[in-house]
Formats: structure tokens, sequence, C-alpha cells
């Protein structure tokens, strides 16, 4: 099932999240990543906050699942954070175990904190 651009962008704005202000969070450090190209196609990317140590989104196109992109782009940024003195990172994911976030986090060392968000993740 796929999500409609226009439910898409709704809940993103829903939510705070503009191309304005994500543009706003790149161009003024706040937010830190990588874009991960394959050609002259984006494959996936990475940005976390610099002020606070959260990894706020990775994202992969389904096609370039299952390679290490995923893994490289997150140890490429958790590194910048450390560089940079965050002691402490977190980042929400689902706390379904039949979810694959749940999975990929965990078997990269993550852990959950016990605590949950607004969507009981």
């Amino acid at each position: 099932m796929a999500i409609s651009g226009t439910l898409r962008k709704t809940v993103s704005d829903m939510q705070g999240i503009t191309e304005a202000s994500w543009r706003a969070g790149v161009e003024s450090g706040e937010l830190i990543g990588l874009i991960a190209w394959a050609g002259t196609r984006m494959a996936g990317y990475c940005f976390a906050d610099r002020s606070t140590g959260e990894i706020m989104v990775l994202a992969l196109l389904p096609e370039d699942e299952g390679h290490g992109l995923g893994r490289l782009l997150l140890s490429q940024v958790v590194e910048t954070l450390r560089h940079l003195g965050r002691q402490t990172l977190f980042l929400s994911c689902s706390s379904d175990p039949k979810v694959r976030s749940y999975g990929f986090y965990r078997h990269l060392g993550w852990v959950h904190d016990g605590g949950t968000d607004e969507a009981g993740d």
C-alpha cells in the first residue's frame, strides 16, 4: 500500500516538517547528515539534530535496502555527532518486534530506554 504524496505532505505539515523547515535546519547547521546517491538517483539519507543528538531520519529506497547502505549512513552520522561531543544519542522507532526497524537498530547495538513517544513507540 502506498501513501499518497498529498497525505504524506499533510502528515508532515501537521508535525511541522516542511521543505522550508528542513532546508532551514540544514542551512543553519542544526541538522547534520548525509545523502547517498546511486548515480544521479538519491538512494537514501540520514539526518540528526546536532543540539539534541537525536537521529531524526534514516530512509532508503526499497531497492537500496539490504546492501549495508543504511548501516553506513547511520554510522557516519553517529560518528559526526560523537566528534561534535554528543555523548548521548537517541532515535525513535516502532516498539513492535515485527517491524523491520525494530530488529535493524537492535542488531546495530541500539537499546530501548524504556520511554515512549506520543505514538506509543
